[in-house]
């Protein structure tokens, strides 16, 4: 992975971690963030908010389906930013 991936990669999880009020310790590339975090969908859209913020893209809210743990996360942001 290329250091500017890695980055985009940190810059996600410490925005999903921020927002679910978690320890980045605590969530793993495949953790569920509904079932193993208790994340509701007030903070799904947070997410979603926020990484459309910061990488100033835009995501449809039908990829929320897709966004149940951080690789679903990173492979939404990069088809949103096309990486």
């Amino acid at each position: 992975m290329t250091a500017i991936v890695e980055e985009r990669r940190e810059t996600i999880k410490e925005i999903v971690t921020d927002i679910l009020e978690l320890d980045p310790g605590e969530v793993t590339e495949t953790s569920l963030f509904k079932e193993e975090h208790d994340a509701d969908s007030l903070r799904a859209i947070e997410i979603l908010a926020a990484l459309e913020k910061t990488f100033n893209i835009v995501i449809d809210q039908s990829e929320l389906s897709r966004m149940v743990n951080l690789r679903g996360v990173y492979e939404v942001v990069s088809d949103a930013a096309g990486w």
